[in-house]
C-alpha cells in the first residue's frame, strides 16, 4: 500500500497544566483546555518521550511524528538533519502563558546532558507575544558574581538579588543560553524554541506548594556543574520589514525569523536541507504549498516538511516565526 504524499502539518496540542499558569491559553490561541486548570504550557510540536505530537488534519491524522520520520524520514526532515539526528527530532516549540512567575532554573549543555539524562541539552529562545506593563524576565547574573557569591546568596535565600531583571514588551526576543538562569515572569505570555529536552534544574521556586500542595524539588547540588556566571546578553537585537525574512536569531540549534506579511510573499526552500516550522504569532495568515491551503491563526503552528520547497504566504497583517535546523 503506497503511503500519503507529505503536505504541511498541524498537530494536536499537548496541554500542560502548571502551578504557575492561567487562562490565555485558552482566550487568545482557543487552545481548547480545561477552564478550571491552570494552563501555562501548549507543546506545539513535540518528539519528547512520552509527549509526542499527533498529526491534526488530512490523509496522515492520527500519526505520531515518531510515525512520521519512520516513513519519511529525511523527506521530512532533510538529508542533513537525519545525519546529524538520526530519527530524533530536534526541537520543541510551545507557547507559554506565565500568569504567576516560573521558577528561577538553568538547563545543562549537551555533554552534561547527555551524560546525567541521555538526552540532548537546552538551548532555547523566546519571542514575547503579549507582557503587562510591569512584566519582567529573570535571566543572567549581574555583573561579579562568582560561586562562592552565588552560593551564599542560596543559603541565605537571597538569590533574587544577584540575578538581572528585564523588562519586556510585545515583540522582544531572548535567547537563553545553556547554564544560563533564567526565569519567565508573571503577566507574560510566549513562544518558545528549544531543543528537544525536558531537563530543568529548578533553583529557586518562590517558595511556594505545587498542584499537590507540596513544595517542589529544588536541584541545587545538580545545577552546581551546569551553572554559569560569565555576563550574557540574552536580549536579541533585530529588525523586521513587511514581506521580508528578517532574522531574529542563528545558533548550532536552530535559526529563527520573523515574517510581516501583508499582501502576498514567495518563498524558495529549494537550498535549504531542513524542515520549516511557522508559529503565527499574530493575525491570521494562509499558507499555500504541496497543493494545499493551510489557515493558521494566533497561537498556530505547523511542520513543512523538507521536500517541499516552494511556499506562498498571503495575509491582510499576519506575523510568523519561521524556524529552521541551519
Amino acid at each position: 500500500m503506497s503511503k500519503p504524499s507529505l503536505y504541511p502539518l498541524k498537530f494536536t496540542p499537548i496541554l500542560k497544566e502548571k502551578i504557575w499558569g492561567g487562562s490565555k491559553l485558552n482566550m487568545l490561541f482557543n487552545k481548547q483546555g480545561d477552564a478550571a486548570l491552570k494552563l501555562g504550557e501548549s507543546w506545539e510540536l513535540s518528539g519528547v518521550e512520552d509527549a509526542i505530537s499527533i498529526v491534526a488534519h488530512g490523509a496522515l491524522k492520527g500519526k505520531s511524528l515518531k510515525d512520521l520520520i519512520q516513513l519519511y524520514g529525511a523527506a521530512l526532515l532533510g538529508e542533513k538533519v537525519v545525519r546529524q539526528y538520526g530519527a530524533k527530532f530536534p526541537l520543541l516549540f510551545k507557547f507559554i502563558d506565565a500568569t504567576e512567575d516560573l521558577s528561577v532554573q538553568l538547563h545543562p549543555d549537551d555533554a552534561l546532558a547527555n551524560e546525567r539524562h541521555n538526552s540532548f541539552g537546552k538551548t532555547e529562545m523566546w519571542y514575547i507575544l503579549q507582557a503587562q506593563t510591569d512584566a519582567r524576565l529573570l535571566v543572567g547574573f549581574n555583573e561579579g558574581i562568582d560561586q562562592g557569591v552565588y552560593e551564599r546568596h542560596v543559603s541565605e535565600n537571597k538569590l533574587l538579588d544577584i540575578i538581572k531583571k528585564e523588562k519586556v514588551a510585545k515583540g522582544d526576543a531572548f535567547f537563553i543560553g545553556p547554564g544560563t538562569v533564567h526565569a519567565i515572569g508573571a503577566g507574560t505570555v510566549l513562544a518558545e524554541i528549544q531543543q528537544t529536552s525536558d531537563i530543568t534544574y529548578r533553583i529557586y521556586d518562590w517558595d511556594r506548594p505545587g498542584l499537590d500542595g507540596q513544595l517542589r524539588d529544588l536541584h541545587t547540588a545538580e545545577a552546581k556543574e551546569a551553572i554559569k556566571f560569565d555576563t550574557v546578553k540574552t536580549r536579541l537585537s533585530y529588525t523586521s520589514a513587511i514581506n521580508e525574512v528578517s532574522l531574529i536569531c542563528e545558533s548550532n540549534y536552530f535559526k529563527t525569523s520573523k515574517i510581516v506579511c501583508k499582501g502576498t510573499l514567495q518563498l524558495d526552500y529549494s537550498k535549504l536541507d531542513s524542515f520549516k516550522v511557522y508559529m503565527c504569532v499574530a493575525g491570521t495568515v494562509f499558507i499555500y504549498a504541496a497543493n494545499e491551503e493551510i489557515e493558521l491563526n494566533q497561537g498556530d503552528t505547523l511542520l513543512i516538511p523538507a521536500c517541499t520547497h516552494q511556499v506562498m504566504i498571503t495575509a491582510q497583517n499576519g506575523e510568523i516565526l519561521e524556524v529552521y535546523i541551519p
